[in-house]
Parts: C-alpha cells; sequence; structure tokens
C-alpha cells in the first residue's frame, strides 16, 4: 500500500522519471514516511489501549521480578524474530517505553531488532552457510541482551525525554469504560504522532539523499583500504546509509567476494542496519543526547567486535 501511494506521487503527481536519482530519493522519502508514521501511529495506539487495561507500575514491578537478564533475553528474541528496520522498530520502542517496560528490556529489543531478522538469516544461511548464520544471528542477540543490561544497570531513566506534562496528565486520567479507552488510546497515539512527525520527516530526509545521491561504491572502496582498522572504519562508514539487513546482504556477498574479510563486510551491514543517521534523527526526540551516545557507543563497540570475531573464523 506504501510503495503504490509511493508511486503515484512520485510518478503521476510529480511526472518524475523512473530511474532517475530525484525520482529514487522522492520514492523512497515518501515510502518510508507513510509507513514509520502509519507504524507509529498504530502501534502506540494498539499499546496504549492493551495499557488501559493494566497498572504500568505493577507491569514494570513483575518483569523486574524475571530472573536476571531472561527479560532482555526475551525482548531481544522477539527483536530478532520481527523484520524491521531500525527506524521501523522505534515504534514499538516508544510503545515500551510508554509502557513503562524496563528501560534495559526495551533496549535489547531496538538493539536486536535492525540487526536480526529471519530474513537476513536465511539470506546468509544461503549466501554464507547456516553455521556463520547461526552465529551471525546468537551474536546479535547477545550483542541486544548485554547492551541492554548495560543501559539498565546505568538508572538513566530520567533521560527519556519522551514525556511531558500533556502525557503525563493522560496516564493520570486512565480511563474505566471500553469507549473512553479507546478514545484515550487514539488521543494517545495522535499525540505522539505529532510529537514525532517533524523528527520522521528530516531522518528519512537524510535517509532519502543519502540513497538517490550518494553511490554505493563510495562506501564500499572505502572500507579495504584501513586494513587492521577496516573492521572500526566499517561500521562508522555504514552508518549515514540507511537500509535493512536483509537488502543489504546480497551486497555484503559480492564485496566479500571482491577480497573484503567477511567480519568487515558484517561491521559494514550492521553499521548500516543498527547505527543509521535517520535513526539517530528520530530517537532524539526520544532520548537525551547522554542517552543516544550510550545506546550507538554500546552499539558499535559490540558490532566492531563481531566483526573481529567473523573476520578470525573466516
Amino acid at each position: 500500500m506504501f510503495q503504490y501511494i509511493a508511486d503515484i506521487i512520485t510518478y503521476n503527481l510529480f511526472n518524475l522519471m523512473e530511474g532517475g536519482q530525484l525520482a529514487d530519493s522522492v520514492n523512497y522519502f515518501f515510502y518510508d514516511v507513510f509507513k514509520i508514521l502509519f507504524l507509529i501511529f498504530t502501534v502506540v495506539t494498539l499499546i496504549a489501549f492493551i495499557r488501559s487495561f493494566f497498572d504500568p507500575n505493577k507491569f514494570k514491578k513483575s518483569l523486574l521480578k524475571l530472573p536476571f537478564g531472561l527479560g532482555n533475553l526475551g525482548a531481544a528474541v522477539f527483536g530478532a524474530v520481527t523484520p524491521f528496520c531500525s527506524c521501523s522498530s522505534i515504534p514499538l520502542f516508544i510503545g515500551f517505553i510508554e509502557s513503562r517496560l524496563p528501560l534495559g528490556i526495551a533496549f535489547s529489543f531496538l538493539i536486536t531488532s535492525p540487526l536480526v531478522n529471519e530474513v537476513a538469516f536465511v539470506v546468509m544461511g544461503g549466501l554464507f552457510g547456516w553455521k556463520l548464520a547461526f552465529i551471525y544471528a546468537i551474536s546479535g542477540i547477545v550483542l541486544g541482551v548485554v547492551g541492554g543490561l548495560v543501559i539498565g544497570s546505568l538508572n538513566m531513566e530520567k533521560e527519556v525525554i519522551l514525556e511531558d506534562p500533556e502525557g503525563k496528565r493522560m496516564e493520570s486520567e486512565m480511563p474505566k469504560t471500553i469507549e473512553k479507552k479507546i478514545k484515550f488510546a487514539l488521543n494517545f497515539g495522535w499525540w505522539t504522532f505529532k510529537r514525532l512527525l517533524p523528527y520522521i520527516i528530516v531522518g528519512v530526509g537524510i535517509g532519502a539523499v543519502i540513497h538517490g545521491y550518494v553511490p554505493q561504491d563510495f562506501f564500499t572502496d572505502t572500507i579495504g583500504k584501513f586494513e587492521i582498522l577496516s573492521v572500526p572504519v566499517a561500521t562508522l562508514v555504514g552508518i549515514p546509509i540507511y537500509a535493512g539487513c536483509s537488502t543489504v546482504v546480497p551486497i555484503i556477498f559480492s564485496i566479500t567476494a571482491n577480497g573484503v574479510p567477511l567480519g568487515t563486510s558484517l561491521a559494514f551491514m550492521m553499521g548500516i542496519a543498527g547505527l543509521s543517521l535517520p535513526e539517530a534523527v528520530m530517537l532524539k526526540r526520544i532520548l537525551s543526547f547522554k542517552l543516544l551516545a550510550v545506546f550507538f557507543g554500546l552499539v558499535a563497540v559490540g558490532i566492531v567486535m563481531i566483526g573481529y570475531l567473523f573476520n578470525f573464523l573466516s
């Protein structure tokens, strides 16, 4: 549906020629903006409706009673089986935060979701072998669990900045009847939608410009020039690009076939999927710079370690 709307706007309304750089950027922009905004409104509204039946504080306390790390593992595995890119994972992450899910558990989902999904796992298994595919999936889940545990231990709940007096007022007036719960959920979804709209537009806009005008060769040709430092360089080079793992895996195969070590190629792919610049712009409306820096730093270090591990194994 979103692709159809984006095609109508790009090729019929704007009358742009298919295959051109401007057309690719415009099409990419409208597709992702509509998809992410739809997800934000739908997911946040649904979770707000479900949340209206529960006491958030009791829900949080029940999760905290789970054995150490079990909640993080569950969130990381859930992230691994959801076929979302980094920006599409944000609506669920917002819903978890607003449901008073412990911060570390919410981050375990956010870290793993864009890095590991079933499509990328199958494609990687077919291209590189199932042993490496399993190691990759397990590495991504471990990164999510460890990253979530670290963030949870830092007690950075105050660094979440999505809430404001309007949101707290809505929370304090939790409705009793079904009709009022539906109205509450819709209002909360719309409130969140409005708060994030400009950041979604800016974030996707950056990704669209890079998608349409920056050639992939610019990034891939840079990676192999730094030898021992190629893994951290590949991670950093991947950040400006925005794409999901499932779409990048075939590109990684061609890079590896041209002589770039597998771990370096994977670091490039994971930098694209888990540390995208558009994702950072969107998260800046939700998280303080301090928490955002901790999140990106932990994920970057984890990706570099995974990259060196795969270079050693291969």
